[in-house]
């Protein structure tokens, strides 16, 4: 385990801002909705914003006021925020981002987890948290050629077990940590013990076996037709994109806020309202700081090689006990429970009335409580 610090000199934050400020804002079209991609102006505020305001040495302190580490596993050096619960019979629990995410993601449910009494809540549930940056995802190195979450499961296995000492963990997981999340459940069920997850990512390779899941089937196909774009770039030629974004500040900008306008719950609130300048920015930069928005792409190429969204190859399931977590504007709209209970073995399942995508973002206290929940009844 080796312990850093992030620290990055201000000549290159001010490079960054530079070569935003020399965008030119008047070759693109004033269009006013979002149904072509990224709003114009919402962006043009954002990275005006940047560029006058934002404090990237203040974000820097809030970083590192969490404790950074990094541990070669095999062919990779792996990165990870780890957390220390209060309490000496603290949890082992390995919380998995996704993309366009990262650690910063999870920010609001470190201190309730790790520290509940602090927070009004029953310190009989507490844990320690182990947050994994995905390989080729910002201080994580990258493989030579793309991985995808079932082989990405091993190195997390690895951390847990041999590098962090851990017998037995639980694993927590949104986006692609759901899809890796769901395989260390199914491929290292003696060390992982149970898994929530706030996406249903893994597919059933029989299809749907009722009228329900074939409507839902239908509709799901529906509602993705407008995401395959990024998807299939990502997942067949992301170097071609890659070479478009390098040194292009903006155009990771507006390639992420998207996802993040279109995958989050607006119906009450603005994405600003919602996120707030500062911490969208910092995710951002995150990417371009760690020159990381090319590899980051790469688990969508690797799942493909692995096989795609198909979990039982083999006709098995997820036996370890397993929360569902079910936020009304998730990006990837939940199969009925009775597909969901052929691949995994769900003990809780909750539906909630509001939150998206970025669960651990939008609806903290909501995680929160679901995973206390899912703790309290396997104990």
């Amino acid at each position: 385990m080796n312990k850093f610090d992030v620290n990055y000199r201000e000549e290159i934050i001010n490079d960054i801002k530079e070569k935003i400020s020399r965008f030119n804002w008047e070759k693109l079209p004033d269009l006013k909705s979002w149904d072509l991609g990224v709003n114009k102006q919402f962006l043009k505020d954002i990275c005006g914003y940047w560029i006058s305001k934002y404090n990237w040495k203040k974000e820097e302190e809030k970083l590192n006021s969490l404790n950074h580490f990094t541990s070669n596993i095999d062919d990779l050096k792996i990165h990870y925020v780890y957390e220390k619960g209060k309490t000496s019979n603290a949890i082992p629990l390995l919380i998995s981002h996704g993309w366009p995410g990262s650690f910063l993601e999870f920010k609001k449910i470190i201190g309730p987890l790790t520290d509940p009494k602090q927070y009004g809540l029953n310190d009989s549930i507490c844990f320690d948290l182990v947050m994994p940056s995905i390989p080729g995802f910002v201080f994580s190195s990258a493989p030579d050629h793309p991985y995808g979450p079932r082989k990405i499961a091993s190195y997390y296995n690895k951390l847990m077990t041999q590098v962090l000492n851990y017998k037995s963990y639980y694993a927590q997981g949104g986006d692609w940590g759901g899809a890796i999340s769901s395989w260390l459940g199914y491929d290292y069920f003696k060390n992982c013990k149970g898994i929530h997850l706030n996406i249903m990512i893994v597919r059933d390779k029989n299809g749907p076996q009722n009228e329900l899941e074939k409507a839902w089937q239908k509709r799901f196909r529906k509602e993705q037709i407008l995401e395959e774009g990024y998807r299939t770039m990502q997942a067949t030629k992301p170097q071609t994109l890659a070479f478009a974004m390098i040194d292009n500040p903006v155009g990771v900008a507006a390639w992420i806020i998207e996802k993040f306008y279109g995958w989050s719950d607006l119906r009450e609130k603005s994405l600003k309202e919602v996120y707030g300048y500062d911490d969208l920015i910092t995710n951002i930069i995150l990417y371009i700081l760690t020159n990381s928005f090319n590899t980051a792409t790469w688990i969508y190429y690797g799942r493909r090689e692995e096989g795609g969204r198909i979990m039982n190859f083999d006709g098995g399931k997820v036996n370890i006990p397993t929360a569902c977590a079910l936020f009304p504007k998730e990006l990837l709209s939940w199969p009925p429970k009775s597909y969901v209970d052929r691949l995994f073995n769900v003990v809780q399942w909750n539906e909630f009335k509001s939150g998206g995508h970025f669960a651990a973002l939008e609806e903290p206290d909501l995680l929160v409580h679901d995973l206390r929940s899912f703790f309290q009844s396997i104990k």
